[in-house]
C-alpha cells in the first residue's frame, strides 16, 4: 500500500479518522436508544427492531413483559445502600454486642482484618468498572474504621478518658479518610466524611480540658477559620464553616451579655473580634459570601458594646450598642472595601438599628398607652407626674440617634424606607422624652404639641411621599394621645383641642399641600371643633340632650353658602355628617329635644340641597322633617296618626297624578310615593300596637285597594308599598293563630316541616331562580 504521506504523519491521520468514526458511532447508539424509549412509550414498536446483534432475530426487550417502573442504575442503587446498610448494622452488632464467645479483642483482629479488606477491595472494583459498587463498598470501610477505633479504646485504653480520646480519634480518622479519598479520587464518599471528622477534634479537646464556654468558643471559631480555609478548594467545608462560626459567635455573645465586669468581657469580646475577622475575611475573598460581613460586623458591635456595658446604668448599654453599630450605615460610602464588605456592614448597622429601635419602643409604648386610664374618670385631675426613669430616658435617646443615623448615614437619604426609618424614631423619641424625663405636665403638653405640629408640618411639605405618610400617622398618633392626656383636666382639655383644631384648619387650608392630607387635617379640624363644643356644653352644665344643639352648629356651619372649602369639601360635609349623627344620638333621651334636633337637622340639610351638586340632600331634609313632626305627635299622646296624614296624603297623590299627566316618564314613585307613604306606614306602626280590629281591616282594605290600583295601570309604588303593608297587616292578625296552632302542634312537626320545605325549595331551585328574574323583570317594567 503506497502513500504520498510519511508513515507517522498518515498514522495520525488514520486515528484522528478512527476517532471521529467512534464519536459518531456513539452518537447515534445514544440516538438510537432515545428512539427506542420513545417507541417502548407509545407500545407500538415493529417486531424486527429489536438490537442488532448476530444470530437469530432477539424479541425486543419490552416485548417479554409490562414496562419496567424503575431503570436499572436506579435498581442498583437502592440494592447497593441497602447492602451497605445491612453490613454496617452487622458490623455494628459484631463489635458493640458479641460474636459467640468471642472477646473484645478477638472482636477487634477479626475487625482489622475486614476493615483492611473493605478499603483495598474499592481500588479493585474501580479498576473493574464497578464505581456504584465501590463507593457501597468503601462507606461500609469507612464506618469499619470508627469501629476499629472504638474497639481500640475498649481493648488498649480502658481508663482513658473517653471525650478526649474521642478527641484524637476523629483527628487521626479525619486524616486517613482524606487519604484514603485523595488515594482514590474517583470515590465522592471519603472526603466529604473527612470533612465531617474534622469538625470534631478541636471542640471535643475543648471539652475534654474543660476550658469553659469561651474555650469552646474559640475552638469552634479555629475549626471554622480552617473550614474557611479549606473551602476555598472544597466547596463541601463552607457550611460547616458558616454553622461552627456561628456556634462560636452566639457562645462569645451570651458570655459577653452575662459578665459581670469589663474584664470580664474582654476574653468574649476577643473571639467576637476574631469571629468578625474571619467573617470579613471571607466576604473579602469570596463576594458571594456578603453574609459573613454582617455576621462579623454584628459580632464586633457586641463585642466593643459589651465591655462598656457592665459598666453602665440600665438601658444604656442599648446607646451604646447604638454608637458604635449605627456608624457602620456609612460603610457604603467607602469606596476603597470591596463590595461584599461595605454591603454587609452597611447591613449589619441596619439591623442594629432595627433592634435598637424595637428595643426603645418597647419602653416607649407603655408610657403613651397608661393615658388611657384618664377615660376612666374625665376631669378628674388624678394623673400622677411622670417620675424619671434611666431606662426610659435612654430609650429616647436611642430612638433618637437611630432616627439620625437613618437620615444622616443612611446610602441613599432620599428612599422611602430611609425616610420612614428616620421620621418615626425621631418622633417617637421626641414626644416621649418629656414624660420620661418626669418634666411638669404643662412642659410635657407644651414639648408634645410642638412635636405633633412638626410632624403636621412635615406630612404636608415634605416631597417624599412615604416620609409624608409617615409623618401624618405620627400626627395622628400624636394628635390622639395628648388630647387623651388633656382630658384629665378642663383647662387642658380647652387649651389643648383648641390648639390642635386651629392647626388641623390651617393644615387643611394650605394649598400646595397634597390632597390626602389636607383632607385629613379637614376632618380633624371638625372632629376638635365638635368635642369642644361637647366640653363647652358639659361645662355649662347643661343636660346631656341638650348638647345636641351646640353640636349641631357644626354641620350647619359647614352647610352655609359663606365658607369655600375647595378640595377638601366633600370630606369635611362627611365629617359634619358624623357631627349631626351625634348630636341626634345626643338627643335620643327627651322626645321632645328630639324633635327639635331633627328639624333644625332637616333644616341644615335643606340649606345645604341649595346647591345644585347636594340637590339628594333634599330627600334627608324631608325624611329629617317628617320624623320630627312624628316624634312631636308621639311625644303629644297622638293615637289616631290619619287624622294628621290624611291630609296630606290626598293633596299628596292629586300632585302626583297631575305630574304624570304632563311628564309621562316620571317614576311612581316620585309622583306617588311621598304621598301613599306618609299615610301606610304610621298606620302600619300604628296597627301593629293596636290590640283592636278595625285599624287592622281598614288598613288592610286600603292597602289592598293600592295594590289593586298599581295593578291595574301598572305602577311600581303603589304595588309594592300596598302589597308590603297589606302582607304586614296578614301577618300581624294571624301571628296569634300561628302561635296556638305551633303550641298545640308535637315538637317534631315544625322541624319536620322545615325540612320537607328546603327539600322543595332545593328540588324547584333552578325553576324557582328563574321566575323570581322574570318577576324581577316584570316589575322593572312597571311605572
Amino acid at each position: 500500500m503506497n502513500s504520498s504521506l510519511p508513515p507517522a504523519e498518515e498514522l495520525a491521520l488514520i486515528d484522528r479518522e478512527l476517532a471521529q468514526l467512534d464519536a459518531r458511532r456513539l452518537f447515534l447508539l445514544a440516538r438510537r436508544e432515545w428512539l427506542l424509549g420513545l417507541l417502548r412509550q407509545s407500545a407500538a414498536v415493529p417486531a424486527g427492531w429489536g438490537p442488532a446483534v448476530s444470530g437469530p432475530p432477539v424479541p425486543p426487550a419490552w416485548s417479554a413483559g409490562p414496562r419496567k417502573e424503575a431503570s436499572a442504575p436506579s435498581a442498583q442503587n437502592v440494592l447497593l445502600t441497602l447492602g451497605a446498610v445491612l453490613l454496617a448494622v452487622a458490623a455494628l452488632a459484631f463489635t458493640l454486642v458479641s460474636w459467640g464467645s468471642m472477646g473484645i479483642a478477638g472482636r477487634s483482629a477479626v475487625l482489622a482484618v475486614v476493615t483492611a479488606a473493605a478499603l483495598a477491595a474499592p481500588g479493585v472494583l474501580l479498576r473493574r468498572g464497578l464505581r456504584s459498587t465501590a463507593e457501597s463498598v468503601a462507606a461500609v470501610g469507612l464506618l469499619l474504621t470508627v469501629l476499629d477505633a472504638y474497639a481500640l479504646y475498649a481493648v488498649g485504653m480502658p481508663g482513658a478518658d473517653g471525650t478526649g480520646y474521642a478527641a484524637g480519634a476523629a483527628a487521626v480518622l479525619a486524616a486517613v479518610w482524606a487519604g484514603y479519598g485523595s488515594a482514590l479520587r474517583t470515590l465522592r464518599i471519603p472526603l466529604p466524611a473527612a470533612v465531617a471528622a474534622a469538625q470534631l477534634p478541636l471542640p471535643l479537646a475543648a471539652v475534654a480540658a474543660d476550658a469553659g464556654a469561651t474555650g469552646l468558643g474559640w475552638a469552634l471559631l479555629v475549626t471554622a477559620a480552617l473550614d474557611a480555609a479549606l473551602a476555598l478548594r472544597v466547596r463541601a467545608a463552607a457550611l460547616p464553616a458558616a454553622v461552627l462560626g456561628s456556634a462560636a459567635l452566639l457562645l462569645g455573645a451570651a458570655q459577653s451579655w452575662s459578665a459581670a465586669s469589663a474584664a470580664q468581657a474582654a476574653a468574649p469580646a476577643a473571639l467576637l473580634l476574631a469571629g468578625a475577622a474571619l467573617g470579613t475575611a471571607a466576604a473579602w475573598r469570596e463576594p458571594r459570601v456578603w453574609g459573613a460581613a454582617l455576621v462579623g460586623a454584628v459580632a464586633a458591635v457586641v463585642a466593643v458594646a459589651g465591655v462598656a456595658r457592665p459598666e453602665l446604668a440600665p438601658g444604656w448599654a442599648l446607646v451604646a450598642h447604638l454608637l458604635v453599630g449605627l456608624p457602620l450605615l456609612a460603610a457604603v460610602r467607602v469606596p476603597a472595601l470591596p463590595e461584599s464588605v461595605r454591603r454587609g456592614a452597611a447591613w449589619a448597622g441596619a439591623v442594629v438599628g432595627a433592634f435598637g429601635a424595637l428595643a426603645a419602643g418597647a419602653v416607649v409604648v407603655p408610657v403613651l398607652v397608661a393615658r388611657l386610664r384618664v377615660l376612666e374618670e374625665v376631669w378628674a385631675v388624678t394623673t400622677p407626674p411622670a417620675a424619671v426613669h434611666g431606662p426610659g430616658a435612654a430609650a429616647a435617646v436611642a430612638l433618637l440617634l437611630t432616627a439620625a443615623a437613618a437620615r444622616w448615614l443612611s446610602p441613599v437619604p432620599a428612599r422611602p424606607e430611609s425616610a420612614v426609618a428616620a421620621v418615626l424614631p425621631a418622633w417617637a423619641g421626641l414626644f416621649a422624652a418629656p414624660v420620661l424625663l418626669g418634666l411638669p405636665v404643662a412642659a410635657v403638653f407644651a414639648v408634645q404639641l410642638a412635636v405633633t405640629g412638626a410632624a403636621g408640618v412635615l406630612a404636608l411639605r415634605s416631597p417624599v411621599r412615604a416620609a409624608g405618610i409617615a409623618a401624618a400617622a405620627c400626627a395622628l398618633a400624636g394628635a390622639a394621645n395628648v388630647s387623651l392626656g388633656a382630658l384629665d383636666g378642663r383647662a387642658a382639655t380647652f387649651a389643648v383641642w383648641g390648639l390642635l383644631g386651629a392647626g388641623c384648619a390651617a393644615g387643611a387650608a394650605y394649598g400646595p399641600a397634597a390632597r390626602w392630607v389636607r383632607s385629613a387635617a379637614a376632618v380633624c379640624a371638625v372632629g376638635y371643633a365638635t368635642g369642644l363644643l361637647v366640653a363647652a356644653s358639659a361645662v355649662a352644665d347643661l343636660a346631656v340632650a341638650w348638647w345636641a344643639l351646640p353640636v349641631l352648629a357644626v354641620p350647619a356651619a359647614v352647610a352655609a353658602p359663606g365658607p369655600r372649602w375647595g378640595a377638601v369639601r366633600l370630606p369635611v360635609e362627611v365629617a359634619a355628617g358624623a357631627s349631626g349623627v351625634l348630636a341626634l344620638a345626643l338627643s335620643a333621651g327627651r322626645p321632645g329635644t328630639l324633635a327639635l334636633v331633627l328639624a333644625l337637622a332637616g333644616v341644615v340639610c335643606a340649606g345645604a340641597a341649595v346647591r345644585p351638586e347636594r340637590r339628594v340632600l333634599g330627600w334627608a331634609a324631608a325624611a329629617l322633617f317628617v320624623a320630627a313632626t312624628w316624634v312631636r305627635l308621639v311625644e303629644a299622646g297622638v293615637t289616631a296618626p290619619e287624622a294628621y296624614t290624611l291630609p296630606v296624603t290626598v293633596p299628596a297623590l292629586a300632585v302626583g297624578f297631575l305630574r304624570r299627566r304632563r311628564d309621562a316618564g316620571a317614576s311612581s314613585w316620585t309622583a306617588y310615593g311621598p304621598g301613599l307613604g306618609a299615610t301606610l306606614l304610621p298606620s302600619l306602626l300604628a296597627a301593629w300596637g293596636d290590640a283592636g280590629w278595625l285599624r287592622p281591616l281598614l288598613l288592610g282594605a286600603a292597602a289592598l285597594a293600592v295594590t289593586l290600583a298599581g295593578a291595574r295601570w301598572r305602577l311600581q309604588a303603589p304595588l309594592l308599598l300596598g302589597g308590603a303593608v297589606l302582607a304586614a297587616v296578614a301577618v300581624h292578625e294571624l301571628a296569634p293563630y300561628v302561635v296556638q296552632v305551633a303550641g298545640a302542634l308535637p315538637r317534631w312537626v315544625p322541624p319536620a316541616l322545615a325540612g320537607v320545605l328546603l327539600l322543595a325549595a332545593g328540588a324547584t331551585y333552578e325553576r324557582r331562580l328563574r321566575d323570581a328574574r322574570r318577576l324581577r323583570a316584570a316589575i322593572g317594567r312597571l311605572g
